[in-house]
């Protein structure tokens, strides 16, 4: 496990949290990938010594020269269970941000596996996150230390995010907007009819590409119509900030008091 500088992924007492990687690589495919191209640069030596690696996609079981030779290829790393802590502080784990725990190509076994020994880990708390929504129903209802989340960057996806919440059991069902990368029209009471308990807005990095202001706007009012709590990341900060430095009230946080300033990042209760 290492510490994260993810804002969202909190420990419970709102400290910053932790990563942890069971399970690496992806095969989703989408192009502004920060894994990706940190599995093929400082971390290739040390992904490609472990020949855990998934079957093929080829249509055969071993998988092929190819495959084995991408860092990036989905690999599991049972020994990996054994680093969540089981006394001590309750901690907030991102699980697999290095890979995609419900992802194309990950075997159904080793996602149960993961998912079986966070239902162990009780006193911590355990963030999912996924582009593949369609897969999450396999393994519903989930632990109840599990916040589970979908990635929405474009609005075709929504729907599909939406629906496939709202038929999963879990103590938190979030969305993530991050990166928010064209205009996404969203009503509150859509919000409010598939469970939606926590939403999450950011910006593209490396390469850094902001929303449009008004993007992150409609998705803040849905939130509040709906009564969901929003999280905005930092990186929005430059996006929100005018010539004379002000943040528009919709993206200020309740905690602000005199002339102090604090971007919205709310969580679920």
């Amino acid at each position: 496990m290492q510490h994260t500088k993810i804002e969202w992924a909190l420990n419970p007492d709102g400290t910053p949290g932790y990563t942890w990687n069971p399970i690496t690589g992806c095969l989703n495919g989408c192009e502004y990938c920060y894994a990706r191209k940190l599995a093929n640069t400082r971390l290739k030596e040390r992904y490609l010594a472990n020949h855990n690696v998934a079957p093929s996609q080829c249509g055969t079981i071993n998988p092929s020269a190819n495959e084995i030779n991408d860092p990036f290829y989905p690999r599991f790393w049972p020994e990996r269970l054994g680093q969540i802590p089981l006394f001590g502080k309750s901690l907030g784990i991102f699980a697999c941000d290095m890979s995609d725990l419900f992802g194309i190509g990950v075997p159904r076994q080793w996602t149960a596996r993961v998912l079986n020994h966070i239902g162990e880990c009780q006193r911590h708390r355990f963030y999912l996150l996924t582009k593949q929504p369609q897969n999450l129903i396999k393994f519903s209802p989930f632990p109840e230390n599990c916040w589970v989340g979908i990635t929405v960057t474009h609005w075709e996806f929504l729907p599909e995010a939406l629906y496939n919440l709202s038929h999963i059991e879990a103590s938190v069902r979030f969305i993530s907007f991050e990166p928010l990368l064209e205009f996404i029209p969203i009503d509150g009471l859509n919000l409010v009819k598939h469970k939606i308990n926590w939403v999450i807005i950011g910006a593209q990095t490396k390469p850094t590409v902001y929303p449009k202001i008004e993007w992150v706007k409609e998705i803040v009012g849905a939130c509040d119509k709906a009564g969901v709590p929003v999280f905005l990341k930092d990186n929005l900060k430059p996006l929100l900030r005018n010539s004379e430095g002000w943040t528009p009230a919709w993206a200020i946080s309740a905690r602000s008091c005199d002339s102090t300033e604090y971007l919205r990042q709310e969580m679920p209760k």
